[in-house]
């Protein structure tokens, strides 16, 4: 497991496996994250996405998780999962690789699609320490470039886009804007130089 610190409080980072299944449910509880999302969002059409919220969607996700696939990171403070970030190779997610707004080139790419971190944890630098975690994670598997689509905030960030993520924080982590295809969302990169941590 990988370990930061936000302020004194020491985190620990893992990926998801079939033996953390337990978390992720712990952690995204019966909305599944947001209104019955449970991380798929990026992975199927609208049209199937709406259709399959809720527990066709959880037995979706449970079953790329058994199948191998290591669709993101969780957070744990002691025993406790308390935060999720999803990060894959952009062709995980063909929802995403069809959208105009999020492509910027053709270059191969891991993208980061979703935090959700538990609502006791909000507002305490753990949006910023699981990015963190999931760019040492895809650089160890190889990643030359991560992507990520944040949104621009001035203030309070809107509930219903912040589980992109926040402007701020992926440029602290040292990510660039690449792309602004509209006012508040850029698309933002990160060159892994030296891809071995």
């Amino acid at each position: 497991m990988t370990k930061r610190h936000i302020g004194s409080t020491p985190l620990t980072f893992a990926p998801a496996a079939p033996g953390r299944w337990g978390d992720i449910e712990a952690l995204f509880g019966p909305r599944g994250a947001c209104a019955g999302c449970w991380c798929m969002f990026w992975r199927r059409s609208r049209s199937d996405f709406q259709k399959n919220a809720g527990d066709r969607n959880k037995r979706a996700l449970k079953k790329l998780i058994d199948g191998g696939a290591v669709p993101g990171i969780i957070a744990y403070a002691g025993d406790a999962p308390v935060g999720w970030c999803a990060i894959e190779p952009k062709q995980a997610y063909p929802s995403l690789q069809r959208s105009k707004a999020k492509h910027v080139d053709d270059r191969p790419c891991w993208s980061v699609t979703c935090f959700f971190v538990a609502r006791p944890w909000r507002k305490r630098g753990v949006t910023g320490a699981l990015l963190e975690a999931a760019v040492e994670h895809a650089r160890k598997h190889g990643a030359d470039l991560v992507e990520g689509y944040p949104i621009e905030t001035k203030g309070e960030a809107v509930a219903f886009s912040s589980y992109l993520g926040i402007a701020r924080v992926f440029r602290r982590a040292g990510f660039k804007e690449a792309a602004r295809p509209s006012a508040n969302h850029p698309v933002m990169r990160l060159p892994l130089a030296g891809k071995k941590a």
